[in-house]
C-alpha cells in the first residue's frame, strides 16, 4: 500500500495535475478557473499554476473569448496507444481492416475532440497520399471531412454557431463549404443520405465516404470512411460499397448497443 504522506512514494503535485485532467475529461466542455478549483477544492493559484503547465505543454487550450479552459486533442496521442478489451478502437479494427482489404482504399475511424475530427485507428490502403493524410492522432477539420459532417448532426444550431465562431470555416480547396448556409444545407443532405461525403473539400486529388458509429442512445460517437484518389472513389465505386458499409454501421452500432 502507498503512503500518500510519505513524499518518497507518493507526488503529490502529479496527483493534482492528473486531477485536473480527468475533471476536464469527465466534464467534456470548456471550464472556468475557478470553477475547476472548487471542484477541486484546490486553491486558484496552484490550480493555474498546473493549467498553465499542461497549457505548455499542449494539453489544455484556453478559450481567447472566455478564458475557459478544455483538453486539447493531444491528450488522445497518448490514449490511442492503449487498447482494451472493450475499447471502440478494439471493436472496429477488424472490420476496418476487412473493408480496406474488400475495397482497394484506406479505411479508418475517427471521433470528434475539441471540436475537431481525431483518427484513432487506420487500415491502409495502397495509396501513399491518403496514407499520408490519415495517420493515428492526425486531426482534420470537422465541416469538410466525411466523418466530421456526420459528428456535427449532433450539433444544435446555436453549437454550430459556436464552432464557426471559434474554428471558423477554412476553405482549403474550391469544393470546401465556407459558409453556415451551404454547412447546413449539406448537413441536411448528410442526415437524409445516413452518410456522407468528403469530393475534395478538404484535400485536392482526395475523395471519401463516410458512415456513422451510435451509442445505445442512438448518438453519433464515431465515424468510419473509405478514402482514396478521386479517379479510383468513383461514383460507381461509392454505390457499390454503400450497401456494405451502411451493414457495418449497423453491425458495430449493435454491438456498442448490447
Amino acid at each position: 500500500m502507498i503512503d500518500k504522506n510519505n513524499p518518497s512514494q507518493f507526488n503529490q503535485s502529479a496527483e493534482k495535475t492528473m486531477r485536473i485532467i480527468e475533471f476536464l475529461a469527465e466534464n467534456n466542455r470548456p471550464m472556468r478557473l475557478i470553477d475547476i478549483a472548487g471542484n477541486l477544492s484546490l486553491n486558484t493559484s496552484t490550480t493555474l499554476r498546473f493549467i498553465n503547465t499542461l497549457t505548455e505543454l499542449g494539453y489544455i487550450e484556453q478559450e481567447s473569448n472566455s478564458s475557459k479552459y478544455y483538453l486539447t486533442y493531444k491528450i488522445c496521442s497518448i490514449s490511442n496507444k492503449i487498447y482494451s478489451k472493450t475499447s471502440l478502437r478494439d471493436i472496429v479494427n477488424p472490420y476496418l481492416r476487412n473493408l480496406a482489404r474488400q475495397a482497394g482504399e484506406s479505411a479508418c475511424l475517427a471521433i470528434e475532440q475539441s471540436r475537431q475530427v481525431v483518427y484513432i485507428d487506420v487500415a491502409d490502403g495502397p495509396d501513399q497520399m491518403v496514407k499520408g493524410m490519415q495517420r493515428i492522432g492526425n486531426i482534420a477539420p470537422m465541416h469538410c471531412t466525411g466523418i466530421g459532417k456526420l459528428l456535427l448532426l449532433n450539433y444544435t444550431e446555436s453549437e454550430l454557431d459556436d464552432l464557426i465562431a471559434r474554428k471558423g470555416l477554412t476553405k482549403y480547396t474550391d469544393n470546401t463549404i465556407v459558409t453556415k448556409e451551404q454547412l447546413l444545407e449539406e448537413l441536411k443532405k448528410v442526415r437524409e443520405a445516413g452518410y456522407a461525403f468528403d469530393n475534395e473539400e478538404c484535400e485536392i486529388g482526395a475523395r471519401c465516404i463516410a458512415f456513422p458509429i451510435y451509442d445505445f442512445t442512438h448518438k453519433i460517437i464515431a465515424g468510419f470512411s473509405i478514402t482514396g484518389p478521386i479517379n479510383r472513389i468513383s461514383d460507381n465505386f461509392i454505390k457499390n460499397h454503400i450497401p456494405f458499409m451502411k451493414s457495418i454501421s449497423v453491425e458495430i452500432s449493435g454491438k456498442l448497443s448490447a
